[in-house]
């Protein structure tokens, strides 16, 4: 069955494949062909890993994707080494490492997705002339295949000996692991390495766009206390306005000062009030008693902030922070922050290394790729190496929508394409001198 439904993926998406190519060079003609002659093995991988649950909590799953693309990368040459998880409660890491020649490309890939043990959504099926469905076929198994095919393009072309690269394919970037430095520890380490970034996140699911920027993305909490009391003698002076008016007031607030900046947003995700209150941080589940005749002691917010720039973020905190210090009578209001995904800025080195990959993308006939709208794609992993790094681009991976839910669906007109694009985008940095470490 699998072998037959491989088959009619082939089929379905080789018709969508552009075959067409404009200024490319003999070694770029060659990636091109490879990739063509690669495409039903593509489909294969593909298929595989998706058909394996790899929900961030199914550390055996994580795993097992991990064993398949730790064989892909041998066999390509690469180094590997498995980082283990339970220092952070999660599967843990596959980093691989390859060549000590020219520039130190660092690609990025997680092998997890949002999808439980127990999903309903389990397996990569074909729902289109060129889609194929399946949970994590886009978030992000699709770019991970791009990746490997890529590399065992510019392998069979003999380029992959000219540059240097480290693949760091994470666990747990669906729900990542505590303490988050040493999560990401690994992650830090090739930052520190390496001279690009790529990142093969499907970004905002259009092959027109790439991402040079990224919202980071935190939490906060938010903890507002009244004092309880008979609902008929609210705003009195001696009883003041209780909890939730108070919790009104500052999440209006939050929206009154801070909706109106660019790129910035903060949303309140859940919200528990009355007399008694519990939120368990872990479940974002919450429980409350209280009555309608009963002035509400307490309120519980827990909420995210995503920001441009740590600037940005610095300066939303700071506004927050006084906004839940203007308290209403007899209430009062504490309001914490964890750091979570850090911002990736828009720079001049990641806008070049853009224009790398749209003019490989234009000579290859695949059109023009300009710079993604930050506020269409999520927070993703290679901001937390961006800043280290002279050029990162991120959103380069297999094409779709529907990601996070059950309507995640891959467009496989794309696989061939995008792997080209990487792959050529790949060399040609090989190509530059002044790319290369001496």
């Amino acid at each position: 069955m699998t072998r037959l439904i491989v088959s009619a993926l082939f089929l379905a998406v080789l018709s969508a494949t552009s075959t067409e190519v404009l200024a490319l060079d003999r070694v770029e003609t060659a990636i091109v062909q490879h990739v063509q002659r690669d495409h039903e093995r593509s489909l294969a991988l593909l298929k595989q890993t998706v058909d394996i649950n790899s929900g961030t909590m199914n550390f055996a799953g994580v795993r097992k994707v991990g064993a398949i693309f730790d064989h892909e990368l041998k066999d390509l040459g690469f180094t590997t080494q498995w980082i283990d998880g339970a220092g952070f409660n999660r599967a843990g890491h596959l980093v691989a490492s390859r060549g000590k020649r020219g520039p130190h490309l660092l690609l990025i890939g997680h092998m997890d997705t949002v999808f439980a043990e127990d999903s309903p959504f389990q397996t990569l099926q074909l729902t289109g002339p060129h889609a194929g469905s399946g949970p994590g076929s886009t978030d992000m198994k699709g770019g991970d295949v791009i990746m490997i095919h890529a590399l065992r393009a510019l392998k069979d072309s003999g380029q992959l000996d000219k540059i240097s690269v480290r693949v760091v394919l994470m666990g747990d970037e669906e729900n990542s692991g505590e303490p988050l430095a040493l999560a990401r520890q690994a992650l830090l380490t090739a930052g520190d390495w390496a001279d690009v970034a790529l990142g093969f996140e499907d970004g905002a699911g259009d092959p027109r766009v790439a991402s040079i920027s990224r919202r980071g993305a935190s939490s906060w909490q938010l903890l507002v206390s009244g004092k309880p009391a008979h609902s008929s003698q609210i705003f009195q002076p001696e009883v003041g306005d209780g909890a939730i008016y108070e919790a009104a007031r500052i999440l209006d607030g939050f929206r009154t000062a801070l909706s109106g900046e660019t790129n910035l947003t903060f949303n309140p995700g859940v919200i528990v009030g009355g007399t008694d209150v519990a939120l368990d941080n872990d479940s974002s589940r919450g429980t409350a008693f209280g009555k309608d005749n009963v002035i509400a002691q307490s309120v519980k917010v827990n909420g995210d902030l995503r920001a441009m720039s740590r600037e940005q973020l610095e300066l939303a905190r700071q506004t927050m922070l006084k906004i839940v210090a203007a308290h209403l009578s007899h209430t009062d209001a504490t309001i914490t922050f964890d750091d979570g995904y850090p911002p990736m800025a828009p720079s001049a080195g990641n806008a070049k290394l853009l224009a790398i990959y749209d003019s490989s993308s234009r000579d290859l006939g695949f059109g023009a790729v300009a710079a993604n709208n930050p506020r269409n794609a999520g927070a993703a992993d290679i901001s937390f190496v961006a800043d280290k790094i002279g050029m990162a681009i991120d959103g380069i991976g297999l094409m779709g929508s529907g990601g996070h839910t059950v309507n995640e669906v891959a467009d496989l007109s794309t696989l061939d394409s995008q792997t080209m694009r990487a792959a050529v985008t790949m060399y040609r940095l090989g190509k530059q001198k002044n790319g290369k470490r001496h």
